[in-house]
Order: C-alpha cells, then structure tokens, then sequence
C-alpha cells in the first residue's frame, strides 16, 4: 500500500518512544497509546516507531486490572523523540518530588510529551504544562482547571499544544496517536491503522469530552451531541432543557425528538444520568459530605439528592461507601 507520507521521513531511523506507567493506570489507555505505534510498524512493513516501557522507581508498575508492566527506571533515561506519561489514579501520591524532578530533566531532551487519562496531571504537576492548553478525563477537569491555573484547560478529546499533547481517556488516546502518525507518516497509514481497529477516528480533537457522546453520535446526531456536552458543561447548574433548546436553535419538542431517535430517552433524562454518574463518582472517589456532592450536582438539598441517587442506584451514598470501605 502506497502511503501519503514524505519518503524522506520513512527512510529515517525509527522514533523512539519511552512510555512511563504508572501504578493505577488503566490497561485500555495503554493499549491505546502502544497498539497504534505496533500496528503503524505492522502497516508500514518497517519499524516506524521503537518503544520501552519505564515505571517511576524500576519496580513493575500495577495497572487497575492488576496486570504488572515492567520497566526501567525513569532516572535513568536520557531521552526520547516521545515521551509518554499514563497514569489513572492516586495522582498525588505517585506524584512524587523524584518522579517530577525526572520529568522536569527530561521534557527538554524529549521531540514531544504526550500525557494520557491523569498523565496529564502528572505533568501540569512537574510544571510542564505551565502557559500551555491542555485536557484530562472529563470526570477530573474541573479539579483540573481549579488546581492547575498556569494552564488553559479545554474540555476536549486531545489537545496539542507546542511539543505537549494531552488526551482524557483510552479512545481520545487512540485519536492522539493516530493524529501523531498522521502528521509523522501520511494521512494514509493513519487511516489504515485506524481501521486495523475497526476504528472510527474523531473528526478532530476539539470533539467535547461528554459520557455518552462519541464521533459516530456527534456525525449522525449532531443536535444530541451537542446538547450531552452542554449538559456536561453545566452539572453544578443544570440548564433548563428549554434553555438548550434554545442555545441550539431547536424548540424543545425537536430536541425530544432528536434524543428520542438517538438514545431512546428524552432529554431530561439524559441529563439527570449524566448527574447521577457524577454523584456516583464523587461519593466513591472523594470524602466530599453529601451535601456537597448534592450541590456539585445541581441539587438543592441533600435530601433531594438521596431520592435521586436511591432511584438511580438502588442505595444510598453512606451505603455505598460503607460497602466499598467493606470490600476494601
């Protein structure tokens, strides 16, 4: 296959790419920024890219799926055409002044550093990403924004900013690399990697982050994608449905009918999922007090949250923490 790329560039040696994981990460987030290079290899009948695999301290580094990646020590590297930083969670604690001070002697020696789902707060946390836009997952952007004010947080699928580039998650991940590829080696082999995947690559990284909303949603239902990222923009303070309406140029029944087709749901109750999958994330991954978490929902009392979260959930959110604290 006959690729759009500059010959020049494949007859270079093959980019080097050192990936860091960290403890916590998840496997899909790694497989969506690792598979995309392995398979350009594959396409392209060449290595393209050459890749290694680093972890904080030189221990293996334990995903959530409880998978173990060995690696070098990151200390001892010196640099990279690509640097790449895939964290999940417990950012704080594997936010280490060793970690942060590697990362900080590498970023100059690096071509490009790429965080992937909380790599990017990894690397705000080292400072990289001070005067640059950037993005994380879309659960951890407000705590994003209000922790990290030296940066601009966008509320996209990937951002490239300079030699940094940011994705919120494992699909946004997989559209960062395709990109990366795209600019590297040719619209052609990004296509073809792509759809080695059967993958459906976002029309561009300014998509918005949203729960339910994806590419394929954004092409075919372009109203309802747009109407999900409003809603994810506005949990705090929901909009009245009216009012998104209203914002989209569509009366409140063609917007109905244009969630009825597409999710089988009308508009109100999209929105309340969308508020009720934050109050469930809260109530597990933070020790925020109910009420707060009913405020940072959009609801007026906590009382009103409880009837909400039991209906949605079938448990309260002192249940639910009681029960993980069990399990733990």
């Amino acid at each position: 296959m006959k690729y759009e790329a500059d010959m020049t560039r494949l007859a270079e040696p093959p980019l080097t790419a050192a990936v860091l994981v960290l403890d916590d990460c998840n496997m899909l987030s790694l497989a969506a920024t690792v598979d995309p290079m392995r398979a350009a290899n594959r396409r392209a009948g060449r290595r393209l890219f050459d890749w290694a695999y680093h972890t904080a301290g030189g221990t293996p580094a334990r995903l959530t799926s409880g998978l173990a990646v060995p690696g070098a020590p990151i200390g001892r590297l010196d640099r990279a055409d690509l640097l790449v930083v895939a964290a999940g969670f417990n950012l704080e604690t594997h936010a280490t002044p060793a970690l942060l001070a590697s990362l900080r002697r590498l970023a100059p020696r690096c071509g490009a550093v790429a965080g992937v789902d909380g790599g990017s707060w990894i690397m705000a946390r080292a400072g990289l990403l001070d005067g640059q836009a950037a993005t994380t997952h879309w659960e951890d952007l407000d705590a994003f924004a209000a922790r990290f004010d030296a940066l601009t947080v966008l509320r996209q699928r990937f951002v490239v900013s300079d030699k940094f580039m940011t994705a919120g998650a494992a699909m946004p991940a997989l559209d960062m690399m395709l990109g990366l590829i795209r600019t590297q080696f040719g619209a052609g082999l990004a296509r073809d990697v792509a759809g080695a995947f059967l993958h459906d690559p976002a029309p561009g990284a300014n998509q918005p982050q949203t729960p339910h909303s994806g590419p394929a949603l954004a092409r075919r239902h372009p109203p309802v994608a747009q109407a999900l990222a409003l809603m994810g923009a506005h949990i705090e303070t929901p909009l009245p449905v009216a009012e998104i309406a209203r914002r989209l140029h569509l009366s409140p029944r063609s917007l109905e009918m244009h969630f009825a087709r597409a999710l089988g749901q009308s508009p109100k109750s999209a929105y309340l999922a969308l508020r009720m999958a934050e109050a469930w994330r809260l109530a597990l991954e933070t020790a925020m007090p109910v009420q707060e978490i009913a405020l940072a929902t959009g609801f007026a009392s906590q009382s009103a949250l409880s009837r909400a979260f039991r209906a949605a959930h079938g448990t309260s959110v002192r249940a639910l923490r009681r029960a993980r604290r069990g399990a733990g």
